[in-house]
């Protein structure tokens, strides 16, 4: 999908937990993680709202656009690293 979240990635540069930011935005850490992994249709503005204050950020650091191009890129980068960790988890039993 072209339109990505990249909630991670800031959850990440404010060194916040799924489950303090869940806590902090008044949603399930199952909902946050539903959102941070694009498995949901939509995300209400008040959620988003409460996330950008929250973090500290706006929309647009939550939310980005990928070409077609990148969006192949990325889907293509997902599978190397769903092989990868594969071989890992093969290697480790």
């Amino acid at each position: 999908m072209p339109i990505v979240m990249r909630l991670d990635r800031v959850m990440a540069e404010r060194k916040i937990t799924s489950t303090e930011l869940a806590e902090r935005i008044g949603t399930s850490t199952v909902n946050l993680s539903n959102i941070k992994n694009g498995k949901i249709r939509g995300v209400r503005f008040s959620t988003l709202e409460a996330l950008c204050q929250v973090l500290n950020c706006k929309p647009g650091d939550l939310i980005d656009y990928l070409t077609p191009e990148e969006d192949a890129a990325e889907h293509e980068l997902g599978e190397i690293r769903e092989w990868n960790y594969g071989k890992r988890t093969s290697r480790e039993t």
